[in-house]
């Protein structure tokens, strides 16, 4: 037999129904396996070649039944119909809605959207997408003058209080807030909401009424510049007359009277040049000859 065996790992035939008392001595081996693993008594372990016995087959009962959702695909027909139903009835509402906006663009009525001032929207104004190029900085200082009727109208409260303060009476306070009242929304309905229509439509009829209307603010702005006591009650408004009345007696109402007086006349020389830019474009565009010949028609329409 040579120093090392010709196949070492050639499996050695074992009877697995021989003892292995008695085959581990007539092979002559010892307890000890050698190699890379140490077993004190080899006999002890099962043979690598044994096989594990299998597991018992788990009782079969035919009659059990297994709940199985059968369900669920009705569940998903009966969703997927509503969902089918909800977008049916949005289409409809789509369609419905855009049916009428199509009537109203067509009878000429423009949906109006407030979004002026932007924290708190209580009017529609948007003139940098609704009035044309040429005529946006005439609306721009329209809208000026709007607003600075608003701050006169404010200071001249400011002002007659602090001579109510003073000893003039509850009367002209009382005046001044009616004033502001009034004088707020009666400047955007009566003149700057037909001028911002008129600019955007281009209507001969809106342009005359902004123009009689307008007039009208003119006269008002400076007759309160100058508040002669013949027309207002007392000093119900911050004028020039009163100031210097004011300026002797109570040193800062006459100042607030000034102050008010200053407010008024800015208002009143941005206002006379509001107006003769509307007219001068009014008159080149041919507008003025277009409402000539619309109030004929209309006189004799009505002779008629």
């Amino acid at each position: 037999m040579s120093r090392y065996d010709s196949n070492p790992f050639e499996e050695e035939e074992v009877n697995p129904f021989a003892d292995s008392g008695a085959r581990g001595k007539g092979s002559g081996q010892s307890n000890y396996g050698g190699g890379a693993f140490y077993m004190t008594n080899p006999g002890s372990v099962p043979p690598a070649t044994s096989r594990l016995s299998p597991l018992p087959p788990e009782p079969y009962d035919r009659g059990a039944t297994i709940d199985i959702p059968l369900d669920s695909g009705k569940d998903l027909k009966t969703k997927e119909k509503e969902l089918q139903a909800k977008e049916a009835e949005l289409k409809k509402r789509e369609q419905e809605l855009k049916r009428r906006e199509d009537a109203v663009s067509r009878a000429g009525v423009v949906i109006e959207e407030k979004n002026w001032p932007p924290f708190f929207p209580l009017i529609h104004h948007d003139i940098a997408n609704e009035i044309p190029i040429h005529l946006q900085r005439v609306q721009y200082v329209a809208f000026t003058t709007y607003l600075g009727l608003v701050g006169a109208l404010l200071w001249n409260i400011v002002a007659v209080t602090t001579a109510w303060i003073k000893g003039e009476g509850p009367t002209i306070w009382f005046l001044a807030i009616i004033y502001f009242i009034s004088g707020v929304p009666g400047a955007y309905v009566l003149w700057y909401r037909p001028l911002y229509r008129a600019m955007r439509t281009d209507s001969a009829l809106k342009f005359g009424w902004f123009f009689l209307v307008y007039l009208i603010h003119i006269g008002f702005c400076i007759l309160a510049a100058v508040a002669p006591p013949i027309i207002f009650k007392g000093k119900s408004l911050a004028g020039i007359l009163p100031a210097i009345d004011l300026l002797g007696s109570h040193a800062l109402v006459g100042i607030f009277y000034f102050i008010g007086f200053a407010f008024f006349c800015v208002e009143s020389l941005l206002s006379i040049w509001v107006i003769q830019q509307v007219y001068m474009y009014f008159r080149g565009s041919g507008k003025a000859a277009e409402m000539k010949r619309d109030a004929a028609r209309g006189t004799m329409m009505a002779a008629l």
